[in-house]
């Protein structure tokens, strides 16, 4: 009876001792700490939502492609939030040439980058002591990003040089195969056609329908001209896939094209088109598809290329990779699609035609609507800038072309990406 009575009270003194130090964990959760290492020598740690981790990447962005949209992507991975720098007009004439696309088109399709979180317009090229200042105090940034590609300066010194001596800088890794000089070069090829040949009296003749030209390797005189290097591998592909389907009863938007030279364009059109439902498909027509179309010397991207353009945009859900240029029934049914759109402004005008009209399908079913493009821009507004400036472009690729082939001279292997 007395051991009974004894472990009542042994129970009733653990009980409340127990209690007490619950007590005091909860009003130490409640305030954000909780010791730890009891016995130990306590210390307290804060379980207050820490703040978020941001770093920043500045670039040109000019002629933006998916290397672009890769490294933003890993620059992405290194925090919590991307802030984005874009350089100015005249930061870039001043350093490397004239752009091709100007500020205002640039800072759209920076901004449609779907792991971009803010963008600092007319951000310097070179990371000067005031603008880091600026980074750390007024944008809470914790790193600065670049390639592991040299950013030289025209004086010869390191662009980044400040923030490497403050310990804030961190690499990524450049994406092979792909830049804008190379892009630049492409259609600077077909500009060499044209004064090689007066027959070629017009942009679409002298672009579209260029006799076959040599290629030219790494080491030729070839102004950044070459054949696309760029290896397409699925991991990459599952880099910047959504990779996710459309839920039970969403309204999917199906829109296709050749999205060459993905530019601001192409961006504006996606956007209106995924504000018409809740899931938006994009068919990417196939090299051969739009060479047929448009000409030998198209598609200036391949299909691979083109398609990861396409995918890195926020507007995107999903795309079908060599969509095939006629939407039949079949495909309206397979991906039960609720309405085909189609811009206003385009390369070819085959969804107005009566005959051979590739939207023939859906405008029967009444699925069917045309967009109002927000901006004038197709890919052969883009050429038609190159070929207006090409001895600017041509003189610009020479010195950037001499800048990359030491740098594949150089380079070794980095980890990551």
């Amino acid at each position: 009876m007395v051991w009974e009575k004894e472990k009542i009270v042994g129970s009733c003194i653990i009980g409340g001792a127990t209690f007490a130090v619950g007590a005091s964990f909860l009003h130490l959760f409640l305030k954000g700490e909780l010791p730890l290492g009891l016995g130990l020598g306590t210390r307290l740690v804060s379980f207050r939502k820490r703040r978020p981790v941001r770093v920043y990447m500045d670039g040109c962005f000019d002629m933006m492609h998916y290397g672009h949209c890769n490294a933003l992507r890993q620059a992405r991975a290194l925090g919590d939030q991307l802030v984005v720098g874009v350089v100015s007009d005249e930061e870039i004439i001043a350093n490397k040439g004239p752009p091709v696309t100007p500020l205002h088109e640039r800072m759209v399709m920076v901004k449609a980058v779907k792991w971009v979180d803010e963008v600092i317009s007319d951000a310097p090229y070179a990371i000067t002591e005031d603008f880091m200042k600026r980074l750390f105090d007024e944008y809470q940034i914790d790193y600065i990003i670049h390639g592991d590609d040299p950013c030289v300066l025209p004086d010869g010194t390191d662009a980044y040089a400040l923030a490497k001596k403050a310990g804030r800088y961190k690499q990524i890794k450049r994406t092979e195969g792909v830049s804008s000089t190379d892009i630049v070069g492409r259609m600077l090829l077909c500009v060499r056609e044209r004064s090689n040949s007066h027959s070629h009296s017009s942009l679409q003749r002298q672009f579209s329908h260029g006799h076959n030209s040599p290629k030219f390797d790494d080491g030729g005189s070839s102004a950044g001209t070459r054949v696309s290097h760029f290896l397409p591998t699925s991991r990459r592909i599952v880099q910047f896939s959504n990779g996710k389907g459309p839920g039970p009863d969403a309204r999917i938007i199906y829109i296709d094209g050749a999205f060459d030279l993905f530019h601001a364009g192409h961006v504006e059109i996606l956007r209106r088109a995924r504000e018409l439902g809740d899931f938006l498909l994009v068919g990417i027509h196939n090299d051969q598809t739009v060479s047929a179309r448009s000409g030998a010397r198209h598609p200036i991207m391949n299909l691979h290329e083109r398609s990861l353009s396409v995918l890195a945009c926020r507007y995107v859900d999903e795309v079908i990779i060599g969509a095939p240029s006629e939407v039949s029934k079949d495909t309206i049914t397979t991906f039960d699609i609720s309405l085909v759109v189609h811009g206003t402004v385009a390369e070819s005008d085959d969804f107005q035609k009566e005959e051979g009209n590739p939207y023939a399908v859906p405008i029967s079913m009444g699925i069917f609507q045309i967009l109002e493009s927000p901006l004038d821009i197709t890919t052969s507004t883009i050429i038609k800038r190159i070929v207006a400036n090409h001895e600017a472009y041509q003189k610009r690729n020479l010195k950037k072309e001499a800048s990359e082939k030491k740098y594949y001279e150089q380079k070794s292997f980095v980890t990551g990406d």
